[in-house]
């Protein structure tokens, strides 16, 4: 009786490797979208390598001269001043 069960044990095993062994799919060819998507990759590093080159010409905003700035923030805040003396209208007097 054990004879027999090692044989079938034995066959079973057999049979259930050559299933699995026959089963086996082939690998999957390459995807197609794949390379189209590594094209594009590509071209986004380009596009980022001009970006930066791009922006190396402008002037950073922590680069800017400090002195035309402030001329600049004179100049709006004189604007300022001007459209409210006229908004104000004549003969009145602004409480400062």
């Amino acid at each position: 009786m054990r004879n027999r069960a090692a044989w079938i044990a034995g066959a079973l095993g057999t049979a259930g490797m050559a299933y699995r062994a026959l089963r086996r799919q082939p690998k999957p060819a390459a995807d197609p979208r794949a390379d189209e998507l590594r094209r594009k990759l590509d071209d986004s590093k380009q596009l980022v390598e001009e970006r930066e080159q791009f922006e190396s010409g402008e002037t950073a905003v922590d680069e800017v001269d400090a002195e035309t700035l402030e001329a600049k923030r004179a100049a709006v805040h004189d604007r300022g001043q001007a459209a409210a003396r006229e908004m104000r209208g004549p003969g009145t007097s602004a409480k400062e």
